[in-house]
């Protein structure tokens, strides 16, 4: 369990960094998609759910969320 919190909180780590060369709507999408997949490991992490899946649906969630903020904002 602390070796799959681990590992997730690296990858959305990168995934944050890796934000620096891309256009709004890119950034937008990438973070949103990075903390929804987080936001959902912990959720599956403490409901019936797995965590992979709670983080497959975060993080598709969560880039939705990105792409409708970034729309908003234009």
């Amino acid at each position: 369990m602390k070796t799959v919190a681990l590992a997730l909180s690296l990858i959305s780590m990168l995934l944050l960094a890796a934000c620096s060369g891309m256009n709004n709507t890119e950034q937008r999408v990438v973070s949103g998609a990075a903390i929804g997949a987080g936001a959902g490991a912990l959720v599956g992490a403490v409901t019936p759910l797995s965590i992979g899946a709670g983080a497959l649906i975060g993080a598709g969630a969560g880039a939705a969320g990105g792409y409708i903020v970034d729309q908003t904002h234009k």
